[in-house]
């Protein structure tokens, strides 16, 4: 078969569990090659999503738009956030291999309007575009392996390369940002991404296997559920960014807020009369997968606040320099695939995969408390330890968010229930980082900071409580 001739879908529920478990890909060397397919693409979306981090500030001062600064994260916050559920549903009724294909596409061009970027709205439209892209890469990409590997228990071990990747390449980003701006300019620093986007582009066309999802006729696609999809989503989001960045716009926020929670009530009903919904509430509609969705909204928030806040606790706290502080805090990234490696290994033999989920959350909570102890006494060593400690954890914890989505859905659900994890996450940390914004800007530095931990703290122990009751069924062979 062509690697780009279309494949038989995953099958359906009502096929034997053997077929159901074959993976489409034939043979070890075109399983490696359409994995590292996948692997490429997650480190584009890292790279598109973390490179811009160092050269911003003199992105900013050259284009005199230090006004404008905290948009352009904004606009690629929130554009990504809004089409992360549309397309992962897209991709179920549709196959992944076009949208992630466009999505690069889409990608790399944002990229080189930032590169060409004279002044800072225009910056922030190039960005807003990157945002697009990366939503659509998020929704797809991490769902691809569920398509490669039906079987959860072998899919597993791949996506512990796929974690990696993405930790490894979300590391580097920062760096090779401010290396090549540093080397030879910020608009260079911009050019990463299209280099890598042509590498990821042709390991997709050339191995990814073209998936066609059956159906009894050809699915029409419900555009109203997806507009009402998109406010239900963004304007919360807006609201919270309206609401609480510098600059707050109060009664616009309350507007946002507004539209959302209607965006949300009408959606509700809606949904449920429409055959091909673009949200279908069926993936919701277990105990386990609401849960799930509840333990991602408080990781993402965990998450973002060790990786956000840390080294603001460093330089404040500790009293580190911002270089002494960004060294501090790799071990963070550098131990996520550590623990999703060790993850990998574990699952397979686990009757009672939500252990894992315990496990994780009880380690990032030890590192969270170990952070919390930090001061101007404590030792390089002990940060590092205390750091890595915490990306141990989240290597154990951001991988099963997404393979139990999977596993508790419906196989044709599958994208839009992995996109539903990624969506909840991005919220968990907006809100997170709003939260900890308000009690800065009202108290202190340190103040703040503390409080953070404190609450990534909470969530941990919630999570260690949570987990147990998302029954997962027998994946030990």
């Amino acid at each position: 078969m062509s690697d780009n001739a279309p494949a038989s879908s995953p099958p359906s529920p009502s096929s034997s569990s053997s077929a159901a478990s074959a993976s489409p890909v034939r043979g070890t060397r075109q399983t490696l090659l359409a994995v590292f397919g996948v692997c490429a693409v997650v480190m584009l979306v890292a790279l598109d999503s973390t490179i811009v981090g160092t050269i911003l500030p003199q992105v900013a001062r050259e284009l005199d738009g230090m006004a404008l600064y905290a948009w352009v994260g904004t606009g690629y916050l929130l554009s990504s956030a809004i089409v992360i559920p549309i397309f992962g549903r897209l991709g179920d009724l549709f196959g992944r291999k076009p949208f992630i294909l466009a999505s690069i596409v889409v990608v790399a061009v944002g990229s080189l309007m930032c590169a060409l970027s004279q002044t800072m709205p225009h910056l922030i439209v190039a960005r807003t575009l990157q945002g697009l892209g990366g939503g659509m890469l998020v929704a797809t990409a991490f769902a691809a392996p569920a398509d490669l590997f039906p079987d959860a228990a072998r899919r597993i071990r791949w996506q512990a390369l796929v974690s990696t990747c993405y930790a490894v390449a979300s590391g580097l980003g920062p760096l090779l940002g401010g290396a090549v701006t540093q080397a030879i300019g910020w608009r260079a620093a911009f050019l990463v991404v299209p280099a890598v986007a042509v590498v990821s582009f042709v390991m997709l066309f050339r191995y990814f296997p073209r998936l066609v999802p059956r159906h009894e006729r050809r699915p029409r696609i419900d555009w109203l559920g997806g507009v009402l999809l998109v406010v239900a989503v963004g304007a919360p989001m807006a609201a919270l960014e309206l609401g609480f960045a510098v600059g707050a716009k109060p009664l616009l926020a309350a507007l946002f807020a507004l539209v959302g929670a209607a965006a949300i009530a009408a959606l509700w009903p809606y949904e449920k009369r429409v055959e091909l919904p673009m949200f279908p509430l069926r993936v919701l509609a277990s105990r386990e997968s609401r849960l799930l969705n509840v333990v991602s909204v408080m990781i993402g928030a965990v998450m973002f606040n060790l990786m956000y806040y840390g080294p603001l606790l460093l330089q404040t706290v500790v009293g580190m320099t911002p270089a002494q502080a960004g060294l501090v805090l790799a071990p963070l990234v550098a131990c996520i695939p550590l623990g999703s490696v060790i993850n990998g290994r574990l699952f397979p033999r686990q009757s009672q995969p939500q252990r894992l989920l315990v496990l994780g959350a009880a380690i990032v909570g030890a590192g969270c408390l170990g952070v919390m102890g930090l001061d101007s006494g404590s030792s390089t060593g002990f940060a590092f330890a205390v750091f890595g400690l915490s990306g141990v954890g989240l290597g154990f914890v951001l991988p099963n968010l997404t393979l139990f989505m999977q596993i508790i859905a419906d196989r044709r659900d599958v994208g839009v229930a992995s996109a539903l994890v990624q969506t909840t996450r991005t919220l968990g940390s907006a809100v997170g980082t709003a939260v900890i914004g308000i009690i800065i800007t009202r108290t202190s530095v340190p103040a703040g900071v503390h409080s953070g931990i404190v609450m990534s703290l909470l969530f941990c122990a919630v999570t260690v409580v949570l987990a147990p009751q998302i029954k997962m069924k027998n994946l030990r062979r």
